[in-house]
């Protein structure tokens, strides 16, 4: 038999958290066919990986690719990571279902303009993804904030039972489409109104399809174990598994909690199915949202429709040009994106250490001048917290990126290395990788990544172009 792609003499390590062997893997169509000490048989194409670690492609658990997987299909940005598969419709957003009568209300512009959001329908937005073939597979939840969009005509209240009717009944058409599950963005300004009643009545129609729930939080500040109680209490009560977003203890006031915090996740665990997913790094990105706006918290604005020429400056700056104070500055700028240098790094190790955390870039990649986790993120874990701050050994780090994200969102034969599996991998130059991503440079490619395949097809290798794209579309198992 000719293999159509054999990686001779790589350092496996698998996704399931097991130590690494040396092996020759083969690739056929599109999966793994086997994997031996050594393989004789020839192949169309041989890959020499002596000293290289071959993983299974990242999955990151956390995106907001939503429409970027359909504008920009070659995904660059996560390719180049070795990331070989995105979840979109995090924080309660999402580009389906949706219908917008007028410009996308925060926190939904973070994804496009009003003419983008052109999917009624989630089997719309699936034909949609399919149709522009992007380089990475596509997983995809339904956003709370989005439903209400489409059923309330204000935002600033809970909804209605007819209202949640409606809802309901889009969630569960797009449930039956082949939706993940579905998120909730409470922190944000047109869903935080939402009662605790409303989230519960759409988190049910997730449990007889046994879809997940991931949800932002109510807040990341002071009162994060409340909001946390508020997550597992509706999690629990709808018997559905739980992802909480991008967990952190944010503001000053809340530094040196994440132990609190996470003992509070980890007793919760004995009980019930819960999940966080962490980004490796210490501040946030999102609107700019003026409740976050304080003294305590470098800021630097990375856009501004009122202003654009302000973006990619420090918000104390431009207050000081216009003689203003933080908060009447931030007014002004409105509406705008920011990023919040607002959280302890021992927190944020700590939280990214834990056996319950999965890795998620949260990278925002409309914004003209995006947080660095949108190009680096998954390199800085393995570079930056596994090689050099040693906080997991490489077998950990890596089962946190792979075999664990695809067990908490049920991607079935995604995440780990072995026979049978598709055929998603990384191949990766561990001693000298290195996410070269910056705040002062964000969109930059990591350097020690070797080759991506997506679906057995060569899909990313440093300095080449016009490959494959052969992603697919990850609709939710039954």
């Amino acid at each position: 038999m000719k293999y159509h792609t054999l990686i001779r003499a790589a350092r496996v390590v698998d996704g399931t958290g097991s130590a690494e062997y040396r092996a020759d893997v083969a690739i056929q169509d599109n999966r793994v066919v086997r994997i031996a000490p050594s393989i004789e048989e020839p192949a169309e194409h041989e890959v020499d990986a002596e000293g290289l670690v071959l993983a299974p492609g990242f999955i990151d658990v956390h995106t907001h690719d939503d429409l970027e997987v359909i504008h920009n299909p070659q995904m660059t940005a996560k390719l180049s990571q070795g990331v070989t598969s995105v979840i979109v419709g995090n924080c309660g957003i999402s580009a389906s279902p949706v219908r917008l009568d007028g410009p996308p209300p925060d926190p939904l512009n973070l994804l496009g303009e009003q003419n983008d959001f052109q999917f009624a329908t989630f089997e719309a937005y699936a034909r949609a993804v399919t149709a522009a073939s992007p380089a990475v597979n596509v997983g995809a939840l339904i956003g709370h904030t989005s439903l209400r969009i489409n059923h309330m005509s204000d935002l600033q209240r809970s909804a209605t039972v007819a209202e949640q009717e409606g809802m309901r009944a889009q969630l569960r058409e797009a449930l039956s489409q082949g939706a993940l599950g579905m998120s909730s963005g409470l922190a944000y300004h047109n869903a935080k109104q939402s009662d605790t009643a409303e989230v519960m009545a759409m988190v049910k129609e997730l449990t007889r399809f046994g879809a997940l729930y991931t949800t932002h939080m109510r807040t990341e500040f002071d009162a994060i174990v409340e909001a946390m109680n508020e997550a597992l209490d509706t999690a629990r009560e709808g018997k559905v598994p739980l992802v909480i977003s991008h967990l952190k203890c944010a503001g000053k006031g809340n530094w040196g909690r994440s132990g609190e915090v996470l003992g509070h996740l980890e007793a919760a665990s004995q009980h019930q199915k819960v999940a966080c997913d962490c980004y490796p790094y210490s501040a946030s990105s999102s609107t700019l949202d003026l409740a976050q706006v304080t003294p305590d918290s470098d800021i630097f604005i990375t856009w501004s429709s009122a202003f654009p020429d302000q973006g990619g400056r420090r918000l104390e700056d431009i207050a000081h040009d216009w003689n203003l104070s933080l908060l009447d500055a931030a007014k002004r700028l409105q509406p705008a994106g920011a990023v919040y240098h607002c959280m302890d790094p021992d927190d944020v190790e700590r939280i990214l250490s834990h056996p319950l955390t999965m890795v998620g870039s949260d990278g925002l990649p409309k914004d003209p001048h995006p947080h660095p986790r949108l190009w680096g993120a998954f390199p800085r874990v393995l570079a930056h917290y596994c090689r050099e701050r040693k906080l997991f050994d490489l077998s950990t780090a890596i089962h946190k990126m792979t075999g664990r994200s695809a067990s908490e969102f049920g991607l079935k034969d995604r995440g780990v290395i072995a026979e049978g599996a598709y055929a998603d991998l990384v191949l990766l130059d561990f001693e000298n990788l290195k996410s070269t991503a910056t705040y002062e440079q964000p969109v930059q490619v990591a350097t020690g990544i070797h080759s991506v395949w997506v679906n057995g097809a060569l899909s990313y290798r440093p300095g080449e172009t016009g490959l494959t794209r052969k992603g697919q579309f990850l609709f939710r198992s039954a």
